[in-house]
């Protein structure tokens, strides 16, 4: 599944690294204090884990992985590990090359890594290329036109007839740019070798993003949730 890609081993520590950052890479990049002024947080959705780097070397998004939820309380940002194979950031890592090798509209990933933190546990980060000029979804949603919730139900059919599954569909995981729609934060999303186009999990995807934007506040959109729903809906029927 994986595009070209050189690993680095270091000191307790992993790296992968796309072929196109190869020769610039550096083993600091995952660490924000590394980039000085030229990494700012995130604030957009989250969980305070992400910083956005504009750098002569790479114009990128680095995320370390955090838990959520009461698990989080004991293991905020350890993992059980159970094989290199098996390490999120490497996953999202191969998938995210797969999707932008094949033409989705997703960032290329430019390295990832995890880091031994004990015999059973690990921790693990990954940066991808930043999409100039996109904002999430959930910051536009008062902006965008039938046309564009059209849009957005056709990318998302696209995703799904090709058994993409994507793990936490929700407004701030979707991109917009100039009416162009991007997904990102592949933790945890599968592509499926073989399902139906029935197959239940594409339902409740779309269900998982519905929810997400019945949270957010509508008071100034020129198109209701129904009405952006039913074009999305329209969009991805129509793309049959």
């Amino acid at each position: 599944m994986a595009e070209s890609r050189n690993v680095i081993r270091s000191r307790g520590a992993t790296f992968v690294v796309h072929s196109a950052y190869g020769a610039r890479f550096n083993k600091a990049w995952f660490e924000p204090s590394y980039w000085g002024g030229q990494a700012t947080s995130v604030s957009s959705g989250g969980r305070g884990s992400a910083w956005f780097i504009e750098s002569p070397d790479v114009s990128g998004v680095l995320r370390h992985y955090l838990r959520g939820g009461l698990i989080a309380r004991l293991f905020r940002a350890s993992y059980v590990f159970v094989g290199e194979r098996k390490v999120r950031s490497f996953a999202e890592f191969d998938i995210l090359s797969y999707l932008h090798r094949t033409g989705f509209p997703v960032p290329r990933p430019v390295a990832a890594c995890y880091r031994k933190t004990s015999v059973l546990f690990y921790s693990a980060s990954i940066i991808v290329e930043r999409l100039n000029g996109a904002y999430p979804m959930a910051d536009l949603v008062c902006s965008l036109s039938m046309k564009d919730w059209h849009n957005l139900g056709v990318t998302l059919r696209q995703f799904h007839d090709a058994g993409v599954m994507h793990a936490d569909l929700n407004c701030f995981n979707i991109l917009v740019r100039e009416g162009w729609f991007y997904l990102i934060d592949f933790d945890k999303g599968v592509v499926k070798a073989k399902s139906r186009v029935d197959a239940p999990w594409k339902q409740l995807n779309l269900d998982r993003l519905h929810r997400s934007l019945k949270r957010l506040e509508w008071g100034l959109a020129d198109v209701t949730l129904e009405q952006g729903w039913s074009a999305l809906y329209a969009g991805y029927q129509d793309s049959k």
